[in-house]
């Protein structure tokens, strides 16, 4: 089960890597998919040119995080727990404050990383596994 569990969170980080080269616009992750532009907060505050760029940081950030917990994970260190809580903390706050605000496309937003990200928090934190 441990393996499996860091396998998926090392995964987890990967896929941020996929909404890294959305928000710096090297790739499409789907046609017509702007994200992080719009973003509910960032976009009015700072523009999208500079809320893509910070979507980018943090992204970059959460995946190092992710990939570096999962390896912690898979190695049995006793300091992955905190690693992995807090990145997926980030990464919720990340895909909650650059969502453009509307219910549709939320695929595309970011939801399901969200909701991976509580279900990581929740088996962490609450049933407390992997031991």
């Amino acid at each position: 089960m441990r393996f499996l569990f860091g396998a998926f969170i090392v995964l987890h980080g990967f896929v941020h890597l996929l909404y890294f080269g959305q928000s710096a616009r090297y790739f499409e992750l789907k046609p017509g998919m702007v994200w992080p532009d719009g973003s509910w907060i960032f976009s009015r505050l700072l523009g999208d040119a500079a809320a893509r760029n910070l979507a980018s940081i943090l992204l970059i950030l959460a995946a190092i995080g992710l990939v570096v917990g999962g390896v912690g994970i898979l190695m049995s260190q006793t300091w992955w727990r905190p690693v992995v809580v807090g990145v997926a903390a980030l990464s919720s706050i990340v895909y909650t404050l650059f969502w453009n605000g509307r219910i549709q496309n939320l695929d595309g937003q970011g939801v399901i990383g969200l909701l991976i990200n509580l279900a990581i928090l929740l088996v962490v934190l609450i049933v407390r596994r992997p031991k």
